[in-house]
């Protein structure tokens, strides 16, 4: 098990002031006066810690990020506007026209769309397999893509990825692995396991209570030698890897994409999150234990017709990394296929304790048709690779009585 006490101890130290205001302090303002024109050289060139300009950093989003960089055991972080504007601004500031992407396994749908169209538009390959097609993987790495990304489960898919394996595999091949880790934070901890950047949108769990659109970036320290960014397939960034030293990977993001794009974090919507950081770790743990309760009173309940998907029952194809890698639990998420859109439409306007909406690790319970929404707009075979069916719901456990949430679908099923 996971040493929950030790988050709840440290992330309320973190948040919390001890002399002063309490509660983390919001700096709403878009620019910063600088004592001299040295000081002002000295910032801009990346010698003083200073306030530059909202656009690339903010002392509520820095304090944020220092938090996060630390539950992470990373060297430091960027917060971004959403989740999607942190894997955007990855992506934008590490790769370049020409590269390619391997995506392992299933993938939320705007990051499928990001990666096969957007990206696609400015000359970056995206390249997808299945999380055990080892072979695959390999044959890719070899030929030298230059980055790896995944998610630590799919969403809605379900999938088990077996991290450890393919960050080895990284390793050995010098290719850069992003996780995105929104749905696991605290139980897979992605830096031990080879990852050299981590991805949240942290809107969901990391929050909580839906009032904060945000996402972060985490980040390794570069070694001084024998490090993957040294390789010549990462030649475009050598001069800030150069420079920069331990916190390039930093420098990279904020001088190759937040400069320019600006998917820059909201200083309220940080401070938001840190008071949802707080308790995090109370109800990552419940939540979780919460899920493997629902999904298996949910199996027994539920008449013919209706299909539980999670990796704590033994009918998923990855149940045994389930118990071995993951044995904390693996997120909010249940799925239910429900045979049709119809069938699913009723059960969904028959619940009465679920919020339908697009959202997930909330501290109320949610859940969604998936193909007349988010997949509305991809073809069959893009959706069955995904692992997205016609009568597909996504269901992400809240704080309620998991008993009772499963009676509430049973109602809704009969």
């Amino acid at each position: 098990m996971k040493n929950f006490e030790q988050y709840n101890t440290l992330l309320v130290q973190e948040v919390g002031n001890k002399t002063g205001p309490i509660a983390p302090t919001v700096v709403p303002s878009a620019a910063f006066g600088y004592n001299d024109a040295e000081e002002a050289e000295a910032i801009f060139c990346g010698e003083a810690a200073l306030p530059l300009y909202a656009r690339v950093g903010n002392p509520t989003n820095a304090k944020l990020e220092s938090i996060v960089a630390t539950m992470e055991g990373g060297t430091g972080a960027i917060a971004t506007a959403s989740g999607m504007g942190a894997l955007a601004m990855v992506l934008t500031a590490f790769l370049k026209q020409g590269d390619e992407i391997l995506c392992i396994g299933g993938f939320f749908g705007g990051t499928y769309t990001l990666v096969t169209e957007t990206m696609k538009r400015f000359g970056v390959k995206g390249n997808f397999c299945d999380v055990d097609d080892f072979e695959r993987i390999e044959e890719v790495l070899r030929s030298g893509v230059q980055m790896v990304l995944c998610e630590s489960v799919g969403n809605p898919s379900l999938k088990l990825p077996d991290l450890k394996r393919i960050g080895m595999l990284c390793t050995e091949y010098q290719t850069l692995f992003v996780v995105d880790n929104t749905i696991t934070p605290l139980i897979v901890r992605p830096f031990e396991i080879g990852a050299d950047i981590v991805i949240y949108s942290s809107t969901k769990i990391m929050c909580g209570h839906s009032a904060a659109l945000g996402g972060i970036a985490i980040f390794r320290a570069v070694k001084e030698s024998d490090d993957k960014l040294h390789q010549e397939k990462y030649q475009a960034l050598h001069p800030i890897v150069n420079k920069m030293k331990a916190k390039a990977m930093i420098a990279i993001c904020k001088k190759r994409a937040m400069r320019d794009i600006g998917m820059t974090a909201n200083a309220f919507g940080s401070f938001l999150t840190m008071l949802g950081l707080e308790t995090l770790a109370l109800r990552v743990e419940r939540i979780n234990k919460s899920v493997e309760i629902f999904a298996r009173e949910l199996l027994q309940s539920l008449p013919i017709g209706y299909e539980v998907r999670h990796p704590s029952l033994g009918t998923h194809e990855h149940h045994s990394r389930y118990e071995t890698l993951y044995p904390d639990g693996c997120g909010t998420i249940v799925t239910l296929d429900c045979g049709s859109k119809e069938a699913a439409f009723s059960l969904l306007n028959r619940l009465t304790m679920v919020t339908q909406t697009a959202n997930i690790g909330d501290n109320r319970t949610l859940a969604l048709h998936m193909c007349s929404t988010i997949y509305r707009d991809f073809d069959e075979e893009t959706r069955r690779f995904l692992g997205v069916t016609e009568g597909l719901i996504r269901i992400s456990i809240g704080l309620e009585d998991p008993r009772a949430l499963a009676e509430d679908f049973t109602q809704a099923a009969t």
